[in-house]
C-alpha cells in the first residue's frame, strides 16, 4: 500500500509559478506510476500530467504542455509538478495518484482516472489577481 500526501498548493497571481509534490509512504514506490489530476469548482477531476514509474516517460493534457513539467525522484519517493506561467483557469484542487506497474510496463502511464489504486487528499491551487 501507499500513502500519498501532495503539499506546494497556495495563492499565486496569473503568470506565477508553484511547486507541488507528491510524497509516497510506503514500498516498491520504485513500481507505480504517478499521475496529476486537477478538479476545479463545478467541473470533474480531469488528468494533468503522469509520469512512468521508470521516469523515462511523461504525459501532459494540451491545456498544460509547456507550462507544467513532472518529474520523480525514486530516492525521496517523490512526485514533482512544477508549474509555470499559471493562468486562472488552473485554479483546482490537484491532486497525485499512485498506479501499479509491472516491471514490462515500467515505461507507461495514462491519465485517465481508473487504474489509479491510490489518492493522496489534494493541496488546492488558486491564481488569481
Amino acid at each position: 500500500q501507499l500513502q500519498l500526501v501532495e503539499s506546494g498548493g497556495g495563492l499565486v497571481q496569473p503568470g506565477g509559478s508553484l511547486r507541488l509534490s507528491c510524497a509516497a509512504s510506503g514500498r516498491a514506490f520504485g513500481f507505480y506510476a504517478i499521475g496529476w489530476f486537477r478538479q476545479a469548482p463545478g467541473k470533474e477531476r480531469e488528468g494533468v500530467s503522469c509520469i512512468s514509474s521508470s521516469g523515462g516517460n511523461t504525459n501532459y493534457a494540451a491545456s498544460v504542455k509547456g507550462r507544467f513539467t513532472i518529474s520523480r525522484d525514486n530516492a525521496k519517493n517523490t512526485v514533482f509538478l512544477q508549474m509555470d506561467s499559471l493562468k486562472p483557469e488552473d485554479t483546482a484542487i490537484y491532486y497525485c495518484a499512485a498506479d501499479f506497474k509491472l516491471p514490462t510496463l515500467h515505461n507507461m502511464c495514462v491519465m485517465t482516472q481508473s487504474p489509479y489504486e491510490y489518492w493522496g487528499q489534494g493541496t488546492l491551487v488558486t491564481v488569481t489577481s
